[in-house]
């Protein structure tokens, strides 16, 4: 069996050591970018590698792109193969925030065309909370001949979502960002307030229980059919600020069963790199 959206700290217990499966550490902070690798240093599910966000899962920002701009394929291609996932691995992914920045390499394999990937169901926070093992010491790795198969129909770019701003009314554009930066009353990353024209504003929160733990899946069926209407999964666009919390709203979808919705990549950073785009503020 394989899990290809979110899988419990249960299982994950169960298969430390499995050799087909390999679990990554994507503990990151935006405002500290090497805390996270500072966090895992100091401590990590047992085995886990790790992957830093601006560093692995991202490329170098030009004048035209967002704040995380996909890897280069052949790099990302190299970087799984050094870390030892083959295409029959079942990939784990964690972080602290919830599957905030975790999300981005989930998206990333299935990118790439690898299924076999989820996301650690409440995170390394839970994944400690419950005693489950835990080391410093960094794994073992035998690289692998990993073959990628890119699914590019899986993202869509700034010209796509301007057709959605000039009335294609077919397609719902979903901004997972938190309330007060689609609003634009507090920005505190880009240099531009505000959203998207006609965006939905759903944060990625959204899709978790007070406790940080993924809804159920009729819980997160019901959610994203009303963020829908009448369309369907293949006219869904998620966003954020980066392209990378947009991942979990994805991963909620895919979770109930919605599969098909596309990320635009450069999301609001690189929406606002283009003064003729249009720009609204407040709740909608």
């Amino acid at each position: 069996m394989s899990y290809t959206s979110f899988v419990s700290t249960h299982v994950l217990a169960e298969h430390l050591g499995d050799p087909d499966w390999i679990v990554f550490d994507c503990r990151f902070t935006l405002t500290a970018p090497e805390v996270g690798r500072e966090h895992y240093l100091h401590d990590h599910v047992e085995g886990a590698r790790y992957a830093h966000l601006d560093n692995d899962l991202s490329s170098s920002i030009t004048p035209t792109t967002g704040r995380h701009p996909l890897p280069d394929k052949d790099q990302f291609v190299q970087w799984l193969r050094e870390n030892g996932v083959t295409n029959n691995s079942q990939v784990v992914v964690y972080d602290e925030s919830f599957g905030a920045v975790a999300g981005r390499l989930w998206w990333l394999l299935k990118w790439a065309g690898h299924d076999a990937v989820a996301l650690l169901d409440g995170g390394y926070p839970k994944w400690r909370r419950e005693g489950n093992k835990t080391s410093h010491e960094l794994p073992e790795v035998t690289p692998s001949n990993f073959q990628a198969n890119f699914r590019d129909d899986m993202i869509v770019s700034s010209d796509d979502v301007l057709e959605f701003v000039n009335g294609n009314n077919k397609i719902v554009l979903i901004d997972a960002r938190a309330e007060e930066r689609f609003s634009g009353d507090i920005e505190m990353l880009d240099k531009v307030a505000g959203h998207i024209p006609g965006a939905i504003n759903f944060p990625f929160e959204d899709n978790l229980d007070m406790g940080g733990d993924f809804l159920s899946v009729e819980e997160l069926k019901e959610q994203f059919n009303d963020l829908m209407k009448d369309s369907s999964p293949d006219k869904v666009i998620h966003m954020c600020g980066s392209g990378v919390t947009a991942c979990h709203n994805i991963i909620g979808m895919e979770a109930a069963g919605l599969a098909g919705s596309k990320l635009y990549v450069g999301s609001w950073s690189e929406w606002i790199t283009d003064s003729s785009h249009p720009i609204a503020t407040g709740e909608e």
